[in-house]
């Protein structure tokens, strides 16, 4: 037993992931009822990492916060920027993309249901705004990463006057929780094979094949995003070539992120990845969290095909102002999906709402989204997510690249 763990553990994380996702498909295509166990897995697995991602965002950015020296530069306002500009451009895309494209959607019958998207982007303003002065145990518990961010920049803030020991009490805390993440970590190969046993089981692979366009047009905007846009605002923060790091996300960031389906669970394995890649802590404890919430781009290219197949579906045309008030609308709604349950699926009827589209057709659309979630959401978190550890790092090698002039 021993030389057989010895054995497993010898092979790299991400092979073993890969050996838990084929597991998981074989198993569910075999006995999906008798093996539904299995499936406990990877609710074990997405749990542990929600459970723990907001105690380590909290320690973490607050003693980042409590030991930073006066005069000390980090690279949030270069991660904030790029985070900006990689959204509106995902958003751009993805309405170009519709323009080309024209999908029409085969809408699917609604029965009664309970969930109520914002009403305009003010609502959803005011749902980021309430979340930032949210109690802070109530942040933690409910894993509201704005209200989590905000209590721990403010009491890192008051940290910095306080004793050498407290600071290092802090500081050994957030170590613990590294460690903690590190060791929940080691099973995602279990937790992984759990995911895609449910997902196959409980779905199939039928049901997604009468929306299979507005699949490859969402996947395909997606990989743009990730393999064309997002390397070029790469390469102009670093000037050097930025796919082996655009590669290096995907594989150990979006990979997890795939199959988690959760920015807020990927977050202690982007933390992981950052430090692997010796990026600066003050940073990107900061910097990866506050990605989770606002560095949405596939939340935007979500919004923005969902709406422009509705109104290609309702036979509306589309005019350039239209158009450009889309791509700045999808943008600034993606970046508050984190505040709104249901994320990014709920915004889609504020964005139908530019172009007249009755609040029933467009739940209508969100229902399709929902159809298609199994892969769109997959793909949409994984972009999102390992974006964030990209532009954390771009604006570490610019920084140093500035440094060296």
């Amino acid at each position: 037993m021993k030389k057989l763990f010895k054995a497993w553990n010898s092979i790299s994380l991400v092979k073993q992931i890969i050996i838990g996702l084929v597991l998981g498909i074989i198993l569910a295509l075999l006995a999906p009822e008798k093996l539904a166990v299995i499936s406990i897995f990877g609710d074990l697995f997405v749990g542990a990492l929600k459970a723990v991602a907001p105690v380590l965002v909290l320690f973490l950015v607050t003693s980042a916060i409590a030991q930073h020296k006066h005069g000390q530069k980090t690279n949030l306002k270069a991660v904030i920027v790029m985070y900006v500009a990689g959204t509106i451009c995902a958003g751009t895309i993805a309405v170009l993309m519709s323009f080309i494209f024209k999908l029409k959607l085969a809408l699917p019958e609604t029965s009664g249901t309970d969930i109520t998207p914002p009403s305009g982007i003010a609502e959803v303003m005011q749902t980021l705004l309430n979340n930032i002065v949210s109690n802070p145990i109530s942040a933690l518990v409910n894993a509201n990463y704005i209200g989590i961010l905000a209590w721990a920049v403010l009491l890192g803030i008051a940290l910095r006057m306080a004793s050498p020991g407290t600071k290092n009490f802090v500081q050994d805390l957030s170590v613990a929780m590294s460690k903690i993440v590190k060791w929940v970590i080691r099973f995602a190969p279990l937790g992984v094979m759990g995911l895609v046993f449910a997902t196959i089981a409980d779905t199939g692979l039928k049901s997604l094949l009468s929306y299979g366009r507005i699949i490859i047009l969402l996947v395909g905007c997606m990989l743009i995003d990730a393999l064309i846009i997002n390397p070029i605002i790469v390469f102009i923060a670093t000037r050097k070539n930025p796919y082996p790091l655009v590669f290096r996300c995907i594989k150990d960031s979006g990979m997890t992120a795939f199959f988690t389906r959760s920015s807020a669970a990927n977050i202690p394995v982007n933390m992981e990845l950052c430090k692997a890649l010796d990026l600066d802590e003050d940073t990107y404890s900061i910097s990866i969290p506050l990605g989770a919430t606002i560095n949405m781009g596939g939340a935007a290219i979500t919004i923005s095909i969902l709406t422009m197949a509705a109104v290609y579906t309702m036979g509306i045309t589309v005019t350039i102002p239209s158009a450009i008030i889309l791509c700045v609308l999808s943008a600034v709604s993606a970046c508050g999906a984190s505040g709104v349950a249901g994320g990014s699926l709920l915004l889609i009827p504020m964005a139908t709402s530019l172009f007249g589209i009755p609040a029933d057709i467009a739940m209508k659309v969100v229902g399709v989204g929902f159809i298609v979630g199994v892969i769109q959401d997959s793909c949409e978190t994984a972009l999102n997510s390992s974006v964030d550890v990209l532009f954390t790092a771009a604006a570490d090698a610019r920084n140093k690249r500035m440094a060296n002039k």
